[in-house]
């Protein structure tokens, strides 16, 4: 007998109706708590149209330029030449407005994953019991497909960005919530040992030492997510969310090849941009680099000390 014989022929497993005791806690939620979620979306379309309104309203040069000086802040001239070029180009294109409309909702969105995310990952770097009920929901949020945040979302909110922004949220909020805990737990055992015994107490040790010293990481977890977050503009445009999203599924549904290319680039230049920017302001915050940048400063002044120290023996010699 085969194993799928041997199978059939044993006693049968009862079907779990998991998918309608989801379906059943959406219709509760609709049908008990509609109005909060109508506050919701009315809220989150009021931020996001008017941070993209704020955003639409500088010039573009004067964005660029931001960009550009953001780039060699944080990065190299090289970086500098491509975030000049690279918004030059989505000017040219004409997609600069949606541009922006994609980067406000990526804005919104990152807020709110991180303002949700880093006191969960601080809850379960502290607490062992919260971070092993915390990784299996993170690990179904991450590798749930993302079009099925989508069913809920439209229900329970309606067309428009307030449902992208939920779905965003859910998708990106994992990696803000694991380099967070990543980053207090890989911070030196001795260096807190070290606070504790000067008396500081766990509030103290957690924002004077673990916290700046996990800052780094953390940073890299801010990356993840404003990355994640620019990867779910082209599913919110599916739920009329504004910005290039939108582009892109019209392209799609027009079988239009030129302009799904230009919105298509237009995303990935944004995501550089963003990408290079977050990734250098996460360098430039590690404990690691602000050690090296004192270290040059201290070296710069010290020899700023022995040149004006010689240069007044010689000139005393000179007087003598």
């Amino acid at each position: 007998m085969s194993l799928h014989e041997l199978a059939d022929s044993g006693p049968s497993i009862p079907q779990i109706p998991v998918g309608t005791w989801a379906e059943d806690v959406v219709d509760w939620l609709k049908n008990n708590i509609g109005v909060l979620f109508d506050d919701v979306k009315s809220i989150v379309e009021t931020v996001v149209s008017g941070l993209s309104d704020a955003l639409i309203a500088v010039p573009w040069p004067v964005m660029i330029i931001i960009f550009v000086l953001l780039g060699l802040w944080l990065r190299t001239w090289k970086f500098a030449i491509f975030a000049l070029l690279g918004p030059l180009l989505i000017v040219s294109m004409q997609l600069w407005d949606d541009a922006m409309k994609t980067l406000a909702l990526v804005i919104v969105a990152a807020a709110v994953s991180l303002i949700l995310a880093i006191p969960i990952g601080i809850a379960a770097a502290q607490n062992a019991w919260v971070s092993r009920i915390v990784k299996p929901i993170l690990d179904l949020m991450q590798t749930m497909p993302q079009f099925v945040y989508l069913i809920p979302a439209v229900i329970l909110l309606g067309l428009g960005p307030a449902p992208g922004l939920v779905a965003t949220v859910v998708f990106a909020m994992p990696p803000g919530v694991r380099f967070t805990e990543l980053g207090i737990r890989q911070v030196n055992h001795e260096v807190v040992e070290a606070g504790e015994a000067f008396g500081a107490s766990p509030w103290k040790v957690l924002l004077r030492i673990k916290l700046p010293l996990s800052l780094g990481t953390m940073m890299a977890g801010v990356n993840q997510v404003i990355m994640l977050t620019l990867s779910m503009v082209v599913i919110a445009g599916m739920l009329s969310a504004p910005g290039l999203g939108q582009d892109v599924v019209g392209a799609v549904s027009q079988t239009d090849v030129a302009a799904g290319f230009q919105s298509g680039l237009a995303v990935v230049i944004l995501a550089i941009v963003l990408d290079r920017l977050t990734a250098g302001l996460g360098e430039r915050a590690a404990p690691e680099a602000r050690l090296a940048r004192r270290s040059r400063a201290l070296k710069r002044r010290q020899a700023r000390a022995r040149n004006t120290n010689s240069d007044a023996e010689q000139a005393a010699k000179v007087n003598a």
